[in-house]
């Protein structure tokens, strides 16, 4: 938070990086293609920039891995027009999902989220997308390859992407994200399982612990999801000239996505709702039964602490202590009160 506050009184637009370095060198990774051809280099410094083409009907995509080399971002801005707002969001890494549209291009924030199973605790990484005719910008805050799958599909030119323009190329980025958000979301369904298991097996020792943990784990998925459905709805629905018509049925299927994605998230907090109680249930159940013993042995011993009592009296005339066996007829007594209380509180399935 001390590097969003070096921001205030800056004017609109001041390109202040505001994360945490996750790469040690940035890396630009150029990808040009159309339906008949394909060219792929990467670079780590911008003063070797290939720049893109004037011709529309071929995409020119810069992927940039690495976010704290600010003069790196300004120099792409300045060189593709790219707005001074846009070029300020992208370096304020504590920005929500959202979707922006420009004189000159449109402009989207996704988060991509990361599930480690072993710490039970979610990452998210901010994504910028910056797109127009015949051009998309991608900003990642890591080296982290996200958008392998459809870098291959590009390479291979498998599907109609090859034949499709940026726009295309944007909803196939963020469709890779949120098809990441089930993967995640199956992740953390087995955690869910093994936690549910643990408590079945009377192994849930931390369960409590998993289960609240988790549930704030969550959160961190819902306040990603939320706000991007509410981008992809925006973007479905626009009429910007950067977005062709074709493209649009597949923009609406990926809010469709989004919006599956909110309702596993509800579902799992209230799977995990009903973990907490199925918890505290054992817990009661246990205890119960402990209860359930300490009072059968209690009401056992209840009659042999008063024979035991009587006898042990410091009266002189009991006339049983005169009695040569007595001693062995008491303990027989006893015995047969302890096993005839065992019987009978069997008979009654109060054990």
């Amino acid at each position: 938070m001390a590097k969003r506050k070096k921001k205030v009184g800056l004017p609109p637009g001041s390109i202040i990086f505001t994360g945490n370095q996750k790469v040690e060198k940035v890396l630009l990774h150029y990808l040009q293609y159309d339906s008949e051809q394909f060219k792929e280099d990467t670079f780590d410094n911008h003063s070797e920039l290939i720049l893109a083409n004037d011709d529309e009907s071929i995409v020119d995509w810069y992927d940039i891995r690495g976010l704290h080399d600010t003069g790196l971002i300004e120099t792409l801005g300045k060189q593709f027009q790219v707005h001074p707002l846009i070029l300020e969001d992208v370096v304020d890494t504590h920005q929500r999902p959202k979707y922006e549209e420009y004189p000159k291009g449109v402009f989207l924030i996704v988060h991509a989220i990361h599930f480690d199973a072993d710490k039970v605790e979610i990452s998210k990484e901010q994504v910028g997308i910056y797109f127009r005719k015949g051009l998309i910008l991608s900003f990642q805050e890591s080296d982290t390859d996200l958008f392998e799958p459809v870098r291959k599909r590009v390479q291979m030119g498998r599907g109609r992407i090859r034949q499709r323009g940026a726009d295309y190329l944007a909803y196939a980025l963020i469709d890779t994200l949120v098809d990441n958000y089930f993967e995640v979301m199956n992740r953390v369904e087995e955690v869910i399982e093994s936690i549910e298991d643990s408590i079945l097996l009377s192994e849930g020792h931390h369960a409590k612990e998993r289960i609240h943990g988790l549930k704030k784990e969550l959160m961190v998925i819902r306040k990603s999801i939320a706000p991007l459905r509410e981008a992809i709805s925006r973007f479905s629905r626009a009429e910007s000239p950067f977005i062709e018509e074709s493209s649009t049925v597949y923009i609406r299927d990926l809010y469709d996505h989004t919006i599956q994605v909110m309702d596993v998230v509800e579902s799992y907090r209230d799977m995990l709702n009903g973990l907490q109680d199925l918890y505290l249930s054992e817990i009661s159940f246990r205890m119960n039964q402990v209860m359930q013993v300490l009072t059968i042995i209690t009401t056992i011993f209840v009659p042999l602490s008063f024979l035991a009592g009587l006898y042990g009296m410091n009266f002189e005339f009991i006339p049983e202590l005169k009695f040569r066996y007595g001693y062995f007829v008491l303990l027989g007594v006893m015995l047969l009160i302890f096993i005839g209380s065992l019987i009978y509180f069997r008979r009654k399935k109060w054990f």
